[in-house]
């Protein structure tokens, strides 16, 4: 009697361990890899600078180009990655999530820092796939008293 307990108890354990029953529907294949490739399109917009003549949108371009890192190389942009301008505006195109929108952020703090004019400029998020470099603002206004 004792024996068929401690059974009932090692077979009792090992269902509540294991997979439950397969009454379940079969699910159904998922699309192939090749159709989950998801784009996404990032936007630096370097309007305020450039109509100035303190920044060229083409080396801005070429630094980005550069230093973009694609599994762990520096300049290895393949298919994944593709860059371009239009106008003002530097435009970064990635597939499967390769790169991230502040990373992007990051680099052009970098560039800006190289170039020295981080005290100048700054980078703001406009939109949801949009920076923008603009410059600080300082009022001045108001500071003599007598």
């Amino acid at each position: 009697f004792i024996l068929r307990d401690r059974h009932r108890r090692a077979a009792i354990a090992k269902c509540s361990l294991s997979s439950p029953p397969t009454t379940q529907k079969a699910k159904m294949p998922t699309k192939s890899k090749a159709a989950k490739k998801k784009t996404v399109k990032f936007y630096v917009d370097c309007w305020q600078p450039v109509e100035d003549s303190v920044l060229d949108v083409a080396t801005f371009e070429k630094f980005l180009r550069d230093t973009i890192k694609v599994d762990n190389k520096a300049g290895n942009l393949g298919d994944k990655v593709v860059l371009s301008t239009e106008k003002t505006k530097v435009v970064v195109q990635a597939t499967d999530g390769v790169i991230a929108k502040r990373y992007l952020k990051y680099l052009t703090k970098k560039y800006l820092k190289k170039q020295q004019l981080r005290d100048y400029l700054h980078v703001v998020a406009t939109a949801k796939n949009t920076y923008e470099m603009r410059y600080f603002s300082i009022n001045s206004e108001g500071d003599d008293e007598a």
